[in-house]
């Protein structure tokens, strides 16, 4: 295995075990329908079972995003072990992808649902509730968007 895949991995792992713990940490603390605001009007942990992807799109659909998950996972880490160097930005990219869709894989498999906690309520819209995982794979794709675009202005 290439060290670009290893380290990719090893710091999908550490997402992945941040990600875990902090799911199970908040569903032993704080109970299922009653949020703790930390932020009154702003922010509070709300945990919720999602069933469906982003926005809760597709419910009840475990098995599709299980095979999607892995099929993602499996293409990426393909794509990762045909580049001869992935600098540190690139590393990290993949990592945060991996480790977030990695730990929200984890939810569906063993638990059914994915456990989503962090609730924002922006301007009076209640935000679609999400979790550590989900930041990790947006964060991911806008560097990959502004690294992209980025490259292409200056061209």
């Amino acid at each position: 295995m290439k060290k670009n895949l290893i380290n990719v991995y090893l710091l999908s792992i550490w997402i992945i075990v941040v990600d875990q713990f902090l799911k199970i940490y908040l569903s032993s603390k704080v109970l299922f329908q009653k949020p703790f605001v930390i932020v009154p009007n702003f922010f509070s942990i709300d945990l919720v079972h999602n069933t469906g992807g982003a926005f809760s799109i597709l419910s009840g659909n475990r098995w599709l995003f299980i095979v999607i998950g892995i099929l993602v996972v499996v293409i990426i880490s393909f794509f990762i072990k045909k580049i001869e160097y992935l600098n540190y930005k690139y590393t990290m990219i993949f990592a945060l992808l991996i480790g977030g869709i990695l730990g929200n894989l984890i939810d569906r498999i063993f638990r059914g649902y994915v456990i989503d906690y962090l609730s924002f309520k922006i301007m009076g819209y209640n935000f679609p509730i999400f979790n550590f995982a989900d930041v990790c794979i947006v964060i991911s794709i806008i560097i990959i968007l502004i690294t992209n675009i980025g490259e292409d202005l200056w061209k």
